[in-house]
């Protein structure tokens, strides 16, 4: 049997609502677009969502948003893919790289309250595995050092403090201390990329939080004017009889969402509670299957708190993941390791970063294997998944 690590869930009433999408005529940016940004407004229960290209493209417009970049420090875990430190690099931010907690793959809060100074403008906490990070705790620190911020603009004076960005690539769906993924954070990013719970083959978006001091309007059209060369009007305004004549505000970028992608989103989530809590049961049968193993597993729920159950991730002996990923794969089982820290990486090790300054996020890859799981998986196959895995051990 081959089991690939990843098998993207499309059913027929996708297909057939993108088919339908093709069909009408309008394809790029457009009424589809506008829908799946309500929805998933609606979801997540915020004002506003605005569709992307990427995730990497919500996370770097924010950024620029919040006017961040020369001069401005961003904090960022050391145990994140790439995407979660580019984009600060992109606006010409400096990164500043955190070691993991001793028992988490998440940043170590008493480290992110150190690496605080006056030119901290931003912090992204990375929500792995689609479990949200604590960011109660993460605001407290913040706000620990509040007198700290200095604001460059009238955007950063309004939250008065240094802003928390989530990368939620994985977490849509999740939950935490009664707040969903999209609401905990003052902006929060999501992917739609082909192997995340909802796909859009390509795609992401931005939510923010409600805050007083925000004109959610104001922002959603800059996103808007972000994501299309600075025009002050899409496509389908402008096919609108006698609304040809635009404008452009300003030289700025090209990472909209179509109306394909948007098409393939609207039909995802429609059932993406049902697709949620497929994984969530796959997961507690690997955990039930494997809780005799010699093998550390990521916790997917707690005391007021569930993920997305986007990866199924754990922890073996040091020296022993590399011979059992080989192993799985003659079986034809296809793992992953989730991640490569960041200054194993060629281009961070340019910038001066160095392994030996994150020791916990080296020890956390060294033992790290993520095993398939997604959303149609048969039931043979999970089967063999265990079989083949405790094989192993």
């Amino acid at each position: 049997m081959n089991i690939p690590f990843y098998k993207p869930d499309i059913t027929e009433d996708d297909i057939q609502e993108v088919v339908n999408t093709l069909r009408s005529g309008w394809i790029t940016t457009g009424g589809k677009t506008a829908q799946l940004e309500r929805e998933l407004a609606r979801f997540c229960s915020t004002e506003k969502a605005v569709c992307l290209s990427s995730q990497t493209a919500a996370a770097e417009l924010t950024l620029r948003l919040l006017g961040i970049g020369q001069g401005d420090e961003v904090i960022v875990p050391a145990y994140t893919y790439t995407a979660t430190c580019s984009v600060v690099c992109h606006v010409g931010a400096t990164p500043v790289l955190v070691d993991c907690a001793d028992d988490s793959p998440e940043m170590d809060l008493d480290k992110l309250e150190k690496a605080i100074t006056h030119r901290t403008k931003c912090i992204i906490p990375v929500d792995i595995a689609g479990k949200m990070c604590d960011y109660k705790s993460i605001l407290e620190a913040v706000k620990a050092k509040s007198a700290w911020f200095l604001p460059k603009n009238e955007l950063q004076k309004a939250f008065g403090r240094i802003i928390i960005m989530a990368d939620a690539a994985h977490s849509l769906g999740a939950f935490r201390s009664g707040e969903k993924s999209g609401q905990a954070a003052d902006f929060t990013t999501f992917s739609f990329h082909a192997v995340k719970n909802l796909t859009t083959a390509e795609g992401g978006a931005v939510t923010w939080r409600k805050n007083p001091a925000l004109d959610s309007e104001k922002i959603y059209r800059q996103y808007k004017l972000f994501s299309l060369h600075g025009q002050d009007k899409d496509a389908l305004e402008k096919s609108r009889s006698n609304c040809w004549e635009y404008d452009v505000t300003a030289p700025y970028y090209k990472c909209n969402m179509t109306d394909m992608q948007a098409a393939l989103g609207v039909s995802q989530l429609r059932r993406y509670e049902a697709t949620l809590e497929k994984r969530r049961s796959m997961i507690e049968n690997f955990n039930k299957a494997f809780k005799s193993l010699p093998v550390q597993l990521i916790k997917h729920k707690g005391r007021g708190q569930m993920s997305s159950g986007h990866l199924y991730m754990t922890k073996l002996s040091n020296g022993s993941r590399d011979k059992v990923i080989a192993a799985l794969a003659e079986d034809g089982i296809r793992c992953n390791v989730h991640y490569k820290p960041l200054p194993l990486l060629t281009a961070y090790k340019k910038m001066g970063f160095a392994a030996e300054d994150y020791p916990i996020a080296v020890q956390h890859y060294n033992s790290e294997l993520t095993l398939p799981l997604y959303s149609t998986m048969t039931l043979e196959e999970q089967e063999y998944l265990v079989e083949k895995f405790k094989k192993c051990f």
